[in-house]
């Protein structure tokens, strides 16, 4: 087998770049390419992605075999050695471990590439350490990315993960204010993933297997009070009831702050405004 070793949140240009390497070394050695990433984080770091959406995006690019490890209290007392003898090795037997340069393991981190890369010549493994990833002489980080797409900044998030920010979510009963306004909306529950910035969005939608289009509200409705903030999808010439199904919200372009409405014709006036926009952005 040959596997890559990471946790792999975001799934970033510099995720992307291991991967990429991973599975086209394992398709040269006809053998098993397989992932191994942890869950949750082991640092504690708010979620870009969650779970599920991480490892869908794993499969998008070719891996075999994607393994969790669920990083318990227990597991973290793991040294150094014990993981790469009896999980990575005994587990998996890898011909060949690609992991990033800052790549660190083991029981308070104390593992790091250099220590690897003993145990590589321990155990009979090949190691490929990859370079971490740039753009415009700045590293690529799960840090910097969660940053800008919280201020909503969807662009220049989208520049380092080198796809469109997504946000995966289940379909949920809201208060029918979408349907009673003439827009009918899908409120959506994320899953435990970071979302951009209050706003109104042109967005993508992948929902059972076909990409719509529509427009995505994040935020606290203008004309409800004391209501918690929420996440609304109008989808383009769409009518069906999806509650409790799945979809994926491709941001493609920030169009607008949220505001107050003194009315609900006003609200409607500038919702009218807004698809027509979004239908522009996406053509």
């Amino acid at each position: 087998m040959s596997v890559a070793i990471g946790i792999f949140d975001g799934m970033h240009l510099g995720h992307q770049f291991i991967i990429k390497n991973l599975v086209r070394f394992a398709k040269r050695a006809k053998s098993k390419s397989v992932v191994i990433t942890f869950f949750p984080h082991p640092a504690k770091e708010e979620s870009l992605l969650s779970l599920g959406h991480r490892l869908k995006l794993i499969r998008s690019l070719g891996v075999d075999i994607c393994a969790v490890i669920f990083f318990t209290k227990k597991f973290s007392q793991v040294s150094a050695e014990e993981f790469v003898k009896n999980i990575l090795v005994k587990k998996f037997n890898p011909r060949a471990v690609f992991v990033g340069e800052n790549f660190t393991f083991g029981k308070n981190a104390r593992g790091n590439v250099k220590l690897l890369k003993d145990f590589s010549v321990k155990y009979d493994f090949s190691l490929n350490s990859m370079p971490m990833q740039k753009v415009r002489r700045r590293v690529i980080s799960s840090t910097r990315i969660r940053s800008l797409i919280k201020k909503g900044k969807i662009e220049q998030a989208q520049n380092l993960l080198g796809r469109r920010v997504a946000v995966l979510g289940t379909v949920i009963r809201g208060s029918g204010l979408g349907r009673l306004l003439g827009v009918p909306t899908a409120n959506v529950n994320p899953h435990h993933e970071v979302l951009p910035g209050d706003g109104v969005y042109a967005v993508r939608i992948n929902l059972n297997g076909k990409t719509l289009r529509g427009v995505c509200f994040i935020g606290k409705v203008s004309i409800l009070k004391n209501r918690p903030a929420r996440i609304e999808a109008h989808i383009f010439n769409f009518r069906k009831k999806i509650y409790g199904k799945d979809l994926e919200i491709l941001f493609v372009k920030r169009m607008r702050n949220t505001r107050r409405y003194a009315s609900k014709e006003q609200l409607i006036g500038q919702i009218k405004k807004d698809i027509k926009k979004a239908k522009i952005i996406l053509k």
